[in-house]
């Protein structure tokens, strides 16, 4: 998560998006519904956040961290943007899964 925070404010969303499961099957909810998808979920990144003055600087907050099992974590937090043009803030619920000998993002639920 180290990695999206600076990914992220450094204005890079691909790389950002290199911690999510790179799969049709990933799955992100947030205000718009399920989104499924890598491709589908970077472009809406991008949408959303199209100049860095949107991205703003990100910050986490980790609430709880809990393993399930030898091949799943999840991971419940709050993110915080600090933006020129208006702070925004929520909550997350990440689902990692170990996928060949990596940890990515299999589910997330961000509000």
């Amino acid at each position: 998560m180290n990695e999206q925070v600076a990914a992220w404010n450094n204005g890079d969303i691909d790389r950002f998006m290199t911690t999510y499961w790179q799969s049709d099957s990933l799955k992100f909810i947030g205000k718009s519904g399920v989104t499924y998808g890598w491709q589908k979920t970077l472009d809406n990144y991008k949408k959303n956040y199209p100049d860095t003055a949107a991205m703003g600087k990100l910050d986490f907050t980790l609430i709880e961290v809990k393993r399930l099992s030898v091949l799943y974590y999840s991971v419940v937090g709050k993110w915080h943007l600090n933006r020129s043009i208006g702070d925004i803030q929520g909550h997350f619920t990440l689902l990692f899964k170990k996928i060949k000998n990596k940890w990515v993002i299999v589910m997330d639920h961000s509000s």
